[in-house]
Parts: C-alpha cells; sequence; structure tokens
C-alpha cells in the first residue's frame, strides 16, 4: 500500500541500548522531533534492546541522559522492543494464515550446501531458496521450524524515498526473509515493522545504512496489507577528513560534547544545519527551527563535522542566551564534569556578570574562566605574570588610588575619572594602570573590564583585593 500525507505525523527514534549516544544517532533524533513537533505531531522513543547479551540498562540510561541534555522530550513511555516478542511472533503466524509466509524445515546445513552449490555454479547471487516454500503442509515433518516470508521472485521493490529519492532494488536479490526463527524468536526486520505499525508511526526518519533494510521490511508491510511509512534515509555523520566518524576524530558521544561545555541550543543549531539547509540560514533558535526544518532541504552526501563552526554557533547562543537559563544550564555542566557547584552568593554574581562574560564565551569552560574573578576567594594569589605586574611603583599607586574608593559612588561613571586622575597623576595612561589593577582584582592580567569585575564584586570587595595587592 502507498504511504498517505494526510495521516497526523508520528516519528520516532529507535536506538539499540549496546553504548552511550552517538552524535549521530543524536541528530536523527533531533530531526525526527523537529518534523513531527513542528507539525503538531508525536515524537516516540523505542529502546531496541532484543540483543540481550548486548543491551544494558546502563547504555538505555545514557541515551536518555543525551536526549534529555538536547533538550528533546517524547510522547508517552519509552518502548521496549524485547517487551513486545509476543506481538512479533503473532504477526508471524498472522502471515502464515494469509498464506504470505510459510513454514520452512530447512536446517542450517542444508542451506549454507544450497548456497555453496549455487556460488560454484557462478550464480550473481546466492539466495537460499527454500524447497518448503510451496510445500504440501501433509509433507511437513514433526521438527521446529522458522517462519519465512514469501518475497516476490520476480520484477523490483522501489523505494520512494523522501532523501534519496526513487530507490530500485531488484527483486531477485531478495530472499525469503525469516521473521520468526525455529526457536520462536522473532527477527529484528519484523519487530521494527510491528513496532512502528503498532506505534503509528507515518515517518521514518533514519540514518542511510538502514536503506537497504527498507526494501525488505516493505515487503512485510505488503504482506500485512498495512500502510507503508513515508521513508527518510538521512546520509550519515563523517569526521572533518571525510571518512567515517570515529574516535580519532575526536568526541562521537553526545553525553562527551556536554562534558566538552557545548550550550544545547548551540548544539541543536549546528546538528539541525549539519546536513540540512532552508536558504541561508545559519543561526536560529530552535523555535525558528522547528518551523523552518522539512524533509526536501536534506542532502544526499553526508555531512562533515566542523568544530570550528560548532564553537562559533555555540557562541552565538551563548550571547543570545536567557540569562536564567544560562545560569542553569552552567551548573548542569559543572555536575557533568564533576567540579563543585555555585555557592548561592557566586550563582548571584555570576548572574550579574552574564551580562558581559557571555558576549565572549564560546563554551561553558570559557565561561568558568572568564567568572574566576569572582570565584575566587581572598587572600588572591596572583599567577606569573600578575605577579610581576604588581611591582613597587604599581603597588604605591594601588595604595594612592584605594583611599579614593571608600566615598566614591558604584558605578562607571563615577569610577572612570578617579581612576583615570589617579593614572594621570602617576605620569601613566589609564591602560599602563589597567595590569595592575587586573592582577589586584583577579590575580591574572587577561580578564574582563577592570570596571566590571569592580561593579560585580562590589565596593567593599574590591577595595579590600586593592589593598591586599598594595600591602
Amino acid at each position: 500500500m502507498s504511504p498517505k500525507s494526510d495521516r497526523p505525523v508520528v516519528t520516532r527514534f529507535a536506538p539499540s541500548p549496546t553504548g552511550y549516544l552517538h552524535i549521530g544517532g543524536g541528530r536523527t533524533a533531533l530531526f525526527n522531533w523537529l518534523y513531527a513537533r513542528g507539525r503538531g505531531g508525536k515524537f516516540l522513543l523505542r529502546i531496541e534492546d532484543t540483543d540481550r547479551e548486548r543491551s544494558t540498562p546502563e547504555a538505555t540510561a545514557a541515551i536518555l541522559r543525551g536526549l534529555t541534555w538536547l533538550g528533546l522530550d517524547w510522547d508517552g513511555e519509552v518502548v521496549s522492543q524485547f517487551a513486545r516478542k509476543d506481538r512479533h511472533a503473532e504477526v508471524a503466524h498472522q502471515m502464515l494464515a494469509r498464506g504470505t509466509a510459510y513454514k520452512c524445515f530447512s536446517t542450517q546445513e542444508e542451506i549454507a550446501t544450497f548456497r555453496a552449490a549455487r556460488e560454484a555454479e557462478g550464480a550473481s547471487y546466492a539466495v537460499f531458496l527454500s524447497p518448503w516454500r510451496d510445500a504440501d503442509p501433509a509433507s511437513f515433518p514433526d521438527a521446529p521450524y522458522a517462519i519465512r516470508m514469501k518475497a516476490p521472485r520476480t520484477g523490483e521493490t522501489v523505494i520512494d524515498d523522501s532523501v534519496q529519492g526513487r530507490v530500485v532494488i531488484q527483486n531477485a536479490t531478495l530472499d525469503d526473509m525469516i521473521v520468526l526463527r525455529s526457536d520462536g524468536v522473532p527477527t529484528y526486520m519484523l519487530a521494527v515493522v510491528v513496532d512502528d505499525h503498532d506505534m503509528g508511526v507515518t515517518h521514518v526518519i533514519r540514518g542511510d545504512d538502514h536503506l537497504n533494510n527498507a526494501a525488505r521490511q516493505q515487503m512485510v508491510y505488503d504482506a500485512m496489507g498495512w500502510e507503508i511509512p513515508t521513508w527518510a534515509h538521512i546520509p550519515l555523520i563523517h569526521g572533518p577528513d571525510g571518512k567515517k566518524l570515529s574516535k580519532r576524530h575526536g568526541a562521537t558521544g553526545v553525553e562527551e560534547y556536554q562534558a566538552m561545555g557545548y550550550p544545547a541550543a548551540g548544539m541543536r543549531n549546528y546538528l539541525t544545519r549539519l546536513g540540512w539547509a532552508k536558504g541561508d540560514a545559519e543561526i536560529f533558535t530552535t523555535e525558528q527551527a522547528l518551523q523552518m526544518f522539512d524533509l526536501e532541504g536534506i542532502g544526499r552526501a553526508p555531512a562533515r563535522l566542523d568544530f570550528k563552526k560548532l564553537e562559533n554557533t555555540c557562541g552565538h547562543h551563548m550571547a543570545m542566551a536567557d540569562d536564567a537559563a544560562l545560569l542553569h544550564e552552567l551548573g548542569e555542566f559543572l555536575v557533568s564534569v564533576g567540579k563543585p557547584c555555585l555557592t548561592d552568593d557566586q550563582a548571584l554574581l555570576m548572574k550579574t556578570a552574564l551580562t558581559f562574560l557571555k558576549k565572549s564565551a564560546k563554551i561553558f569552560p570559557d565561561l568558568v574562566d572568564k567568572a574566576s574573578f569572582l570565584l575566587i576567594s581572598r587572600p588572591i594569589v596572583p599567577d606569573e605574570q600578575a605577579a610581576a605586574a604588581l611591582d613597587t611603583v604599581s603597588r604605591g599607586i594601588l595604595k594612592s588610588l584605594t583611599p579614593q574608593l571608600h566615598n566614591a559612588i558604584w558605578t562607571k561613571d563615577a569610577l572612570e575619572p578617579i581612576l583615570t586622575r589617579v593614572a594621570a597623576e602617576s605620569g601613566l595612561g589609564f591602560g599602563k594602570l589597567a595590569a595592575p589593577l587586573r592582577a589586584a582584582l583577579a590575580g591574572r592580567t587577561v580578564t574582563p573590564s577592570v570596571y566590571d569585575m569592580m561593579l560585580v564584586i562590589g565596593q567593599d570587595e574590591s577595595i579590600a583585593r586593592l589593598t591586599d595587592a598594595a600591602d
């Protein structure tokens, strides 16, 4: 049956819980989420945990954490594919009853012998042709059997893919796929289709490494008379060198990117744009992405991960982030890397400082580094460069400056003429005074603006730090 376009959109993300959430999987989930949410549809989550030896609860938890960090919420409960094995087996027997599948009693040895003989004959495809496909039920032995789907032997199967276009597969290359093994365990190919059908999935958006599976899965839909979903097989993500993304290129797991300090909004923007385009849009909010995202904008070529562009995108999102939301995400970042959370006092100071700190930070470690002046406490131990800036002359200037700050109005407009006058009286421009001021206030010579720091930490703390340095 052909897919319809008037059904409410339902997408799904269906990872295998055998490890962390790969960045490519994160992008696939994001594409599904954007497509469904942007059309008022549902985004479902299914854990394909039928591989009992490799599937672990820890991996499932890691996948959920990764999706949550990316800001991707799902509808309803998380579905376990393994828990639905009885339903999968039920459908296999329904296919038997419909005559679209058959019992196969062939042993592994017989199958191997058949394929070896075909290869020896020089056959292009060593597709197993079961002798039980059209056998008389009266000849069935009392032995275990697998259930095989009756695949068409001639002609072609066409996949109308929203990304890859029209994909034609010759039916001669497709065997009668097993849908239920002789031990009663359903196969992955059957389970996926049954789950997608029962969950009402209208659009299957997944990696193009599944494109060949679509032909066999489409046959299951046809065998059951079910409506075929819209297929959309997206290219994989490659490293900067054009090769398949791996550990040699850097981080590959979503949680690694959180630990590296990338803001989630920037990561969503970058991953959305990675392999998809809409006009000249480069930097956009999630709300804008929901309005713009479509399947037509997905390219067919593999996308290349560009860490410089990722940082640049995240820098834009850091600068335009809501301060309260950014402070909250900073706290989550600190927890993810095992660092102490901000104290209440530090959080108050940080919220004030975010106005200028976030404009030049791209990732959270940048933000923390630039905020070091408000995270340290007296006595401040200067680094080597800062100590060099606090020579005898500089300390003398700070000593003459400090008394003039006690009664000052604590605004930049009031402080600027005081600092400028003290510098001039010492025969210096303000630029020469800035280094010892930074050293005294932050213990380093590369810091935010002197005025910004003094206004954030306040009058008493500023004077105390300058006094310590002068003494």
